[in-house]
């Protein structure tokens, strides 16, 4: 008997998918998590084929090609790029064979496909052209090969997903897809995308299945699939979970849900709405098994009592009392390079996280956090310092501004820094409430940026507060202030710098220079006034995005002056001003490296990949 299309075969019943093929090549081949299993479509075919037949006579309908990091990003990690489309053919091929051999004709092969292990802009560096051309290789071969359906799996961003998508239907327009994605413990994906977007995202892309895999166990994507339904009551489901959140036991990556346990919840994921059930990560044929007999029989499932302990909080580490990496960076000379990013405007932080280890892979060694730019209202920036060293290991600079602060809250806000181990910080004035969101909000401050500097400096890291009372130990602040190089009255700008020097300063950040004659006039004045400046400088750069973003900040932004020149090469360069904007950014940042500390790179509208774009350019420059 024929088997039936794909799709006719998803309105009679729930299919069941196959279990994991990495967990079962780690376990039966003794390999590194971290080898391209891919490969061995070629170099082990007999291994993969075990797999997909022990798969098979444990119940699955569905089984997955080996095929899931087999992209040329992935495969360019092992030098394999150029055999993308050789290995995910004979994933398929290799499939089809164990298919046909076992005489089942209502087993479909599934194309697996994961995510291109790089982000796209701008969370990354990889444009959505290049994304669509990675899929366009390799659901091209996957198809060419002979695959029933395609299953996209393990997605965290949805513009990737959609990529994906449209590679493949531009290969085949009537090629089934199942559409997947991964979310961690707050149920958001990495990107902070909720289950209810993803599966109206999923589900306007018009592929047939929509769902969940991966992410943790199964009581976890239970409440997740309910979400999506209620969100797309019309969309057809998927659900595959791991068997647990992972656990280290003598070395093995473990996953505590038993097959029992799994029975169980096949039925759940089925009275759910779902069609497709199956196990990510850590499942095995005895998980499929057991989902199988739960499928077919009901009435003979054991319910399974699972205990879950809460993990234990960890104890609260004291303060270091060591220098911070930015203090010691500029200490000891070393060029710096820190990138301001502002807070999101929810409570959610993925984006942010992403953005940051985006910057901190480009070369970048600090994150300046933003407080609420141009008064708009944001999420609090400590949170977010907190959170990006926290979850990236990148150390950032909080911008501190005084007004709206009376000086209570000053002093503890900065307390709640220091707790969070947030120790650098950037004194500002900040934006007056009147240009924001809440422009009858308080507005008032009880202390100067150089005040606050000097009690940062002179009281709270000698253990006191304002008042002269003890706070026990004594904080270690690195405090850095606000400096504009092109300011309409420069001696006053010198005389004030001078101030906050002697207040205590230990770093200043300048506004955006788009000439270096700038920055050098600017020293140049303070020198013959007082003296060498002995006080490392960051000098402002900002990339600019086009004309109109050129012609704005030269004329409404204070301190900003863009020479005509710089405005007529982003002029003359038409679609591709964004990246003359970086040629520039990257020419100022060459010219400022002989005398100063390090840049403060200001992009605009979030494109972090442009920034990164810029620090690019010291890779090609030897180190001093």
């Amino acid at each position: 008997m024929a088997k039936l299309p794909f799709r006719e075969r998803l309105d009679q019943g729930t299919l069941l998918l196959d279990g994991a093929m990495g967990t079962m090549l780690h376990a039966n081949q003794h390999l590194p998590m971290d080898s391209c299993f891919d490969l061995l479509n070629v170099t082990e075919p007999a291994a993969v084929a075990s797999i997909h037949r022990q798969f098979i006579e444990a119940g699955a309908e569905i089984i997955e090609t080996n095929t899931f990091g087999a992209n040329i990003y992935k495969l360019g990690a092992c030098d394999l790029q150029d055999r993308c489309a050789e290995i995910n053919r004979a994933g398929v091929e290799l499939a089809c064979r164990v298919v046909d051999g076992m005489f089942k004709d209502s087993v479909y092969v599934a194309g697996s496909v994961g995510p291109l292990g790089v982000r796209l802009a701008p969370f990354g560096r990889t444009t959505p052209e290049e994304a669509f051309n990675a899929f366009f290789i390799q659901t091209g071969a996957l198809i060419e090969a002979g695959a029933d359906l395609l299953l996209f799996e393990t997605f965290t961003d949805l513009r990737e997903m959609a990529e994906a998508v449209k590679a493949a239907r531009a290969i085949n327009s009537d090629i089934p897809i199942v559409a997947q994605m991964t979310f961690n413990r707050d149920n958001r994906t990495l990107l902070g995308d909720t289950p209810a977007q993803v599966a109206r995202s999923l589900h306007d892309l018009q592929t047939d299945v929509i769902g969940v895999n991966c992410s943790g166990g199964p009581a976890q994507l239970l409440t997740l699939v309910q979400l999506m339904h209620r969100a797309a009551p019309d969309a057809r489901l998927s659900v595959v979970p791991n068997a647990g959140w992972p656990e280290m036991v003598g070395g093995r990556v473990m996953y505590p849900a038993t097959p029992d346990y799994f029975g169980e919840y096949a039925l759940a994921f089925e009275q759910a709405g779902a069609c497709i059930v199956g196990g990510c990560c850590g499942t095995t044929p005895e998980h499929i098994h057991a989902m199988r007999r739960a499928l077919d029989d009901p009435a003979h499932v054991t319910p399974t009592i699972v205990s879950v302990s809460e993990p234990k909080e960890s104890a609260v580490s004291e303060v270091p009392e060591t220098p911070t990496q930015l203090a010691q960076k500029l200490a000891a000379g070393d060029f710096t390079v820190t990138v301001e990013m502002p807070p999101p405007r929810s409570y959610t932080a993925q984006k942010v996280i992403a953005s940051a280890e985006l910057l901190h892979e480009a070369g970048v060694d600090f994150i300046n956090v933003s407080d609420s730019p141009m008064a708009r209202m944001r999420m609090s920036p400590w949170a977010v310092c907190h959170l990006v060293q926290h979850h990236v290991g990148l150390e950032t600079v909080l911008h501190f501004p005084t007004r709206g602060r009376n000086i209570l809250r000053v002093q503890s806000d900065l307390l709640a820094a220091h707790a969070l181990q947030v120790r650098n910080i950037f004194v500002v004035m900040g934006d007056p409430t009147v240009i924001g969101d809440y422009p009858d909000s308080f507005d008032t401050h009880d202390i100067a940026p150089s005040g606050l500097i000097k009690l940062i400096k002179q009281n709270l890291n000698e253990g006191t507060d304002q008042a002269g009372n003890s706070i026990g130990q004594p904080t270690s602040f690195f405090v850095g202030t606000a400096l504009n190089l092109n300011a309409r009255e420069p001696e006053r700008e010198i005389r004030l710098l001078k101030k906050k020097i002697d207040a205590g300063a230990d770093f200043a950040l300048t506004q955006p220079i788009f000439d270096i004659t700038v920055a050098e006039r600017f020293l140049d004045a303070y020198s013959r006034e007082y003296g060498a400046l002995d006080l490392p400088v960051l000098i402002g750069i900002l990339p600019l995005y086009g004309v109109r973003h050129a012609r704005f900040l030269h004329n409404e932004v204070p301190g900003i002056d863009i020479p005509e020149a710089i405005q007529q090469r982003i002029s003359d360069a038409g679609d591709d001003a964004q990246r003359e904007g970086v040629r520039i950014a990257q020419e100022l940042l060459l010219g400022v490296k002989d005398f100063a500390q390090g840049v403060y790179i200001m992009p605009a509208f979030g494109r972090y990949d442009l920034a990164a774009g810029v620090v690019d350019v010291l890779k090609r420059v030897p180190a001093h």
